[in-house]
């Protein structure tokens, strides 16, 4: 919203600011919160750890309801703190951008959270303790730089969604028709490129034989 504010793009943070605001949030939200629940906050991260048989259906719906109200309570926030130019500005909800199809709206979607999902299992793999033991990993800092390269690769075509819950929020607080008119993208997409990810690392990447250290 502020990127939109300035008269042109040098005038402000522009979208490296954006990308690294989003990132530098998922980092410090996933390092305090990977001790209680697991520091999830994305449904699509929720679901691929459920694909992957890491957490109950019941623990799973009930983390991806959780992550909806926080979204919608956020984006409730940051309205009350700037309504005019939160309706203005369009509330931050996610549209595919103009001079983009539906097609790749959906394509940047499942290809962003794809390479978003897949860090997660990746930094958070046990057998990274093994295999890449000389490799010290702080799991929330290559997630939260995940975060950060997709949002500068997507901002262009869909605002990046890659999480539902944020997507949802925005859409029910800004409660736009064209808020609406794409918002199935950003459920298909995250939970497609979640799905991938998932069969992935757990088809592919978990069946490479490795040697651990004595």
């Amino acid at each position: 919203m502020g990127v939109k504010r300035a008269p042109n793009m040098c005038a402000s943070v522009g979208i490296q600011g954006i990308a690294w605001a989003f990132g530098g949030m998922i980092f410090a939200l996933v390092y305090c919160t990977a001790g209680i629940s697991g520091g999830h906050i994305n449904p699509a991260v929720t679901f691929g750890l459920f694909l992957a048989r890491k957490l109950s259906l019941t623990r799973a719906v009930f983390y991806i309801v959780m992550q909806c109200l926080g979204a919608i309570c956020g984006a409730g926030v940051v309205k009350g703190f700037q309504p005019n130019p939160y309706q203005t500005l369009g509330g931050g909800a996610n549209t595919v951008a103009h001079g983009y199809t539906k097609g790749s709206g959906l394509g940047a979607e499942i290809i962003g959270t794809f390479v978003l999902v897949y860090t997660v299992f990746s930094a958070t793999d046990a057998k990274r303790s093994a295999r890449d033991s000389h490799v010290p990993i702080l799991a929330p800092l290559p997630i939260g730089f995940a975060v950060f390269l997709v949002h500068l690769a997507t901002i262009p075509i869909t605002g990046t969604g890659i999480n539902p819950a944020r997507s949802l929020g925005a859409a029910i607080i800004y409660n736009k028709d064209h808020a609406w008119d794409d918002h199935w993208i950003f459920w298909v997409g995250p939970f497609i490129g979640a799905a991938l990810a998932a069969l992935y690392h757990q088809l592919v990447i978990r069946a490479i034989p490795f040697k651990s250290r004595s």
